[in-house]
C-alpha cells in the first residue's frame, strides 16, 4: 500500500496548531511565518528506507523475469516454451516504458491544492507527471510516517515492477494458442483502463501529512490492500478468466496429454517468486520499520501454510502429493497474504495461507474441469481465488482482537478504537466487487476490439506446430 503527496501539501496541515497563535498583520508577516514553519518540518530522507525501497524494487522485477517467465515456461509443452518467456519478457519491457510515460502519473497524482487538477480522483489521476515532468533526484515521496519521505524516482521504480508482473501475470491463461502481437494489444489496453484505474482507487491518498485530501475511491471508504490483492491478482485474475474464455480452448484440450515438460524450471521459477514476493510485500512499507518485518514473516508463514494444504489436501484427494500442487499452493499463499500482509498477525497469517491453498486446489483439480474453460495455467483459479480470499479474510484477521494492527487513525494518530470485523468484510467485498466487475468489462472491451483489429488466436496449424517455431523461428532446445 504506497501513497504520494507533495511536501508543499504538508505546510497547511502542520501550520494549524499554531493558526491560534498570532495572526500576520501584513503579507510580508505571513510569508515570513510560512517560511518559519516549513524550516520547522525540513521533510526526513532516510537512507535504510531507501535503500530497502530499492532493494525490494529489484525483487519484485526478479518476480517477472526470470521468475514468472520461468514458473509459467515449465508448465507448457516443449514446443511453446519460448513462447512463453517471450511474452513475460516483451510485457515486462513494454509496462516499464509505458509506467514511466503515463502510468505513474495516472495512477499517483489526484486533485487538490499541490497536485494535478485535471485529475478525475477517485478513479484516476492526471497527466502533470506524464514523462515524469517535475520528479528528478531532490523530489520527494511520502511515506507511512509523517514527514518521513524516499526519493520519488524510488517510489517510480517500485511501483513500475508492481505494474510489469501485474500485466504478465494475464498471459499464464491464453497460452499456447493467442497471437503474439494480440497479446501485446490487450495487455496495453487493459494496463491503461483496468491497472491504473484500480491502482488510483485502491492506493492513491493525500499521504499522512495530508490525510483529508481527496483519495482513491476505495481507499477513501476503508478498503484495505497492502500490497496489491484487488489491484494486481484480482484485478490480473479476471482478466486472465475474460480472455481464456473468449480465445477458447487449445486444441485438443481435454483430450490429449498437455503436461508440463519440465517441472523444475516451474520449482525453480515459483521459489524465485517467493524470494521477490518478500520486496513485494514487506517493500510496500515504504519503510524498514516493524511492520516491514511482520509483512516479511507473515510471506514465509502464509506461504508454507498454502503449500501444505494445497499438497495435503492433493494427497486427500488424489492419493498422492504432487511437486505441482505443492507449488502452486505457495503461489496461492502468496497471492493469499498480499492484501493483508502488513494488517495481520502471523496466526492470522498461517490462517489465510491455509484457507486460500486448500480452496485454490479445490477450484483448479476439482471445479475447473467442470465449468470447461481452458484457463491454462490456472492465473485465476490461483490469482482470482487467492485474492478474493484474501482481500475478505483480511477484514477479519486485522482485527486487533485476532492479533491484527487494526486501522491507523491519521486524526488521531493512533490505531482506531471500535474496530469492527463485519463493516471491514463489508468494505474488502465491496473492493472485490468493484475490481471484478471492472476487470471483467474491460477485458471484454479489450479483446472485442483485438479480436476486430488483428484477430485473436494463431491459426491452427501453427498451434499445431507450436508457438516457438511459428511464431518466433526458434527452438528451446536442440536435440
Amino acid at each position: 500500500m504506497n501513497r504520494l503527496t507533495a511536501i508543499n501539501r504538508m505546510i497547511p496541515a502542520l501550520a494549524l496548531p499554531l493558526a491560534g497563535l498570532a495572526v500576520p498583520a501584513t503579507a510580508q508577516e505571513a510569508a515570513d511565518a510560512a517560511a518559519a514553519v516549513a524550516e520547522t518540518v525540513a521533510p526526513i530522507v532516510d537512507k535504510g528506507d531507501a535503500t530497502w525501497m530499492m532493494i525490494s524494487a529489484i525483487l519484485v522485477m526478479m518476480m517477472s523475469v526470470p521468475g514468472l517467465a520461468l514458473f509459467y515456461g515449465g508448465l507448457v509443452r516443449t514446443k511453446n516454451m519460448l513462447s512463453v518467456l517471450m511474452q513475460v519478457f516483451t510485457i515486462f519491457c513494454v509496462m516499464a516504458l509505458l509506467w514511466v510515460c503515463f502510468g505513474y502519473s495516472l495512477a499517483f497524482t489526484g486533485a487538490g491544492a499541490a497536485e494535478d487538477a485535471t485529475a478525475l480522483t477517485p478513479f484516476i489521476g492526471g497527466l502533470s507527471k506524464a514523462f515524469l515532468a517535475g520528479v528528478n533526484p531532490g523530489s520527494l515521496a511520502e511515506t507511512f510516517t509523517q514527514n518521513v519521505f524516499v526519493p520519488e524516482y524510488v517510489f517510480v521504480t517500485f511501483q513500475l515492477a508492481f505494474a510489469c508482473i501485474a500485466s504478465a501475470l494475464i498471459v499464464g491463461a491464453t497460452v499456447e494458442r493467442m497471437k503474439f502481437s494480440a497479446i501485446l494489444i490487450f495487455v496495453v489496453i487493459w494496463f491503461f483502463f483496468s491497472y491504473l484505474p484500480m491502482a488510483h482507487m485502491v492506493w492513491w491518498w493525500g499521504g499522512p501529512s495530508a490525510y483529508d485530501a481527496p483519495s482513491g475511491y476505495l481507499f477513501g471508504h476503508g478498503d484495505l490492500d497492502f500490497a496489491g490483492g484487488t489491484v494486481i491478482h484480482i484485478n490480473a485474475g479476471i482478466a486472465g478468466l475474460v480472455a481464456a474464455i473468449m480465445v477458447g480452448p487449445r486444441l485438443g484440450y481435454g483430450k490429449e496429454l498437455m503436461a508440463p515438460h519440465n517441472l523444475p524450471f516451474t520449482l525453480l521459477g515459483g521459489c524465485l517468486l517467493w524470494i521477490g514476493w518478500f520486496g513485494f510485500n514487506a517493500g510496500s512499507n515504504m519503510e524498514a520499520t516493524g511492520t516491514a518485518a511482520l509483512a516479511l514473516l507473515n510471506t514465509v508463514v502464509a506461504t508454507a501454510a498454502a503449500a501444505l494444504a494445497w499438497a495435503f489436501g492433493e494427497w486427500l484427494f488424489r492419493g498422492h502429493p504432487s511437486l505441482l500442487g505443492g507449488v502452486s499452493g505457495a503461489i496461492a499463499g502468496l497471492v493469499g497474504i498480499t492484501p493483508a500482509a502488513g494488517f495481520v498477525g502471523p496466526m492470522g497469517a498461517i490462517v489465510i495461507g491455509l484457507v486460500a491453498g486448500f480452496a485454490c486446489m479445490w477450484f483448479v483439480v476439482s471445479l475447473k474441469s467442470k465449468l470447461g474453460i481452458d484457463e491454462s495455467l490456472d492465473v485465476f483459479g490461483i490469482h482470482g481465488i487467492g485474492g478474493i480470499i484474501g482481500a475478505i479474510l483480511t477484514g477479519v484477521f486485522a482485527a486487533p482482537s485476532l492479533g491484527g494492527t487494526g486501522v491507523f487513525d491519521y486524526s488521531t494518530g493512533a490505531v482506531a478504537e471500535g474496530y469492527s470485523i463485519s463493516a471491514q468484510v463489508m468494505t474488502q467485498t465491496m473492493g472485490v466487487v468493484v475490481a471484478v466487475v471492472w476487470s471483467a468489462v474491460v477485458s471484454f472491451v479489450a479483446l472485442l476490439i483485438v479480436k476486430a483489429v488483428v484477430g485473436l488466436r494463431v491459426p491452427a496449424n501453427d498451434e499445431r506446430q507450436g508457438l516457438d517455431i511459428t511464431t518466433h523461428g526458434e527452438n528451446a532446445y536442440n536435440n
